[in-house]
């Protein structure tokens, strides 16, 4: 009986010492002027400051794009889709698709480096926040002009947007 009275005082002794400690790290740090997240960097209106070598979601210039595959090849979780067809009476490809799976994605920066005509390279954009996980393929040559071509940040509305289908894919079983 002893040593069971002696086993609970040893239990409760030492989950108190570990509130304590927990409770004075609270002390120490508790600030009432100290503001929230959104108050003090007013996120969804104004973007977060980041660092200068910040690895957010990738910029992609539709314009220069060889449709190499390099970035495809380099990427090592194999995120990266490009689909193309060759130009008829000209050299090169036409990129049709150029489509990142960012629940793949893991921002390491090696499809940056072997672009020979640097198209890809690597954003400031902080949140890419969504519902569902088909809402983090991106699929760049949908996007608008200016987001496609990485004149603008990639935000959750114009991806949005450019996954609604404005024609059906077929006309369905009476057409």
């Amino acid at each position: 009986m002893r040593r069971w009275l002696l086993d609970i005082w040893t239990a409760v002794f030492t989950v108190a010492q570990g509130l304590w400690i927990t409770l004075r790290y609270w002390f120490k740090t508790y600030n009432p002027q100290r503001r929230t997240f959104t108050q003090h960097f007013e996120y969804p209106e104004l973007p977060v400051p980041v660092a200068p070598r910040y690895r957010g979601f990738h910029r992609y210039d539709l314009t220069t794009c060889i449709a190499c595959d390099q970035c495809a090849k380099a990427c090592p979780v194999d995120c990266i889709y490009i689909g193309k067809e060759r130009v008829p009476g000209a050299k090169g490809f036409r990129v049709n698709t150029f489509t990142i799976d960012y629940t793949k994605c893991m921002f390491c920066a090696l499809c940056v480096e072997p672009c020979p005509v640097d198209c890809i390279f690597m954003g400031a954009t902080h949140d890419l926040s969504c519902y569902s996980r088909d809402g983090c393929i991106v699929d760049f040559s949908r996007l608008p002009v200016d987001v496609a071509w990485g004149r603008a940040t990639l935000n959750p509305a114009a991806v949005a947007m450019s996954k609604v289908i404005t024609e059906p894919v077929h006309g369905g079983p009476n057409q």
